[in-house]
């Protein structure tokens, strides 16, 4: 169903979700990176020659390469299923069976209505049933997500899904604390403000559970 343009510009501006899966098109990846990258060098030199920027200049000859190397290889890498990290699994011979938590992950993302970033920490906990993951599996899962145009609440889905795939337990939770710079840096510009979302699953929707989770992560948002 086809919207109009107000309730377009609304979605956006008010950075609401429309789905928990990336939107992406069947022949997202019949071009190879390289071409990709030609072709957005093509639309970034556009966009500056009408916005009546000089490219002769020096300072903004290698830009649209840049600029287009950058969304490729870079802020949008993500998207690509190719460059999911892999998650070795190992046995909790150890028996640890408390809440493990990982905090203040960085966050580098972008704003699927706006392009602009979005920058915070991530706080990612599970329960183990038998299995454990490395921690720094943890953060790359993290910023394999956040490389490709976001709504912050996907992303915390997204997050979750794919560490209760790769342990095998709905007892995985992650909260997202981060600005985003469509706010802070245009229309309301608000540069004090940010953005709080999470998803609990299994255990975690328990406020026990979620209570200590929150308390090792020192927030005191209400959930």
């Amino acid at each position: 169903m086809i919207q109009n343009e107000d309730f377009q510009e609304e979605i956006g501006n008010n950075h609401i979700a429309t789905s928990a899966v990336t939107p992406l098109r069947k022949d997202a990846f019949d071009m190879s990176d390289d071409e990709k990258i030609e072709h957005i060098k093509k639309d970034v030199e556009n966009i500056l020659t009408t916005l009546g920027m000089d490219l002769t200049d020096d300072s903004l000859k290698g830009t649209p390469n840049r600029v287009a190397k950058m969304f490729v290889k870079e802020i949008f890498g993500g998207l690509n299923p190719n460059k999911k990290p892999s998650s070795s699994t190992f046995e909790n011979k150890y028996k640890y069976k408390e809440m493990l938590v990982e905090k203040n992950i960085v966050v580098y993302s972008t704003c699927e209505h706006h392009l602009l970033p979005i920058v915070g920490r991530a706080h990612v906990a599970y329960i183990s049933n038998g299995t454990v993951v490395g921690l720094s599996k943890m953060n790359r899962i993290v910023d394999y997500f956040a490389k490709r145009p976001q709504v912050q609440e996907r992303l915390n889905i997204q997050i979750v899904q794919e560490l209760q795939k790769v342990l095998g337990t709905e007892d995985v939770a992650c909260v997202i604390d981060a600005k985003h710079l469509c706010v802070n840096s245009r229309g309301i510009r608000d540069i004090e403000s940010s953005t709080v979302t999470a998803e609990f699953g299994g255990k975690f929707k328990e406020e026990k559970t979620r209570r200590e989770f929150l308390d090792y992560i020192k927030l005191d948002t209400q959930f």
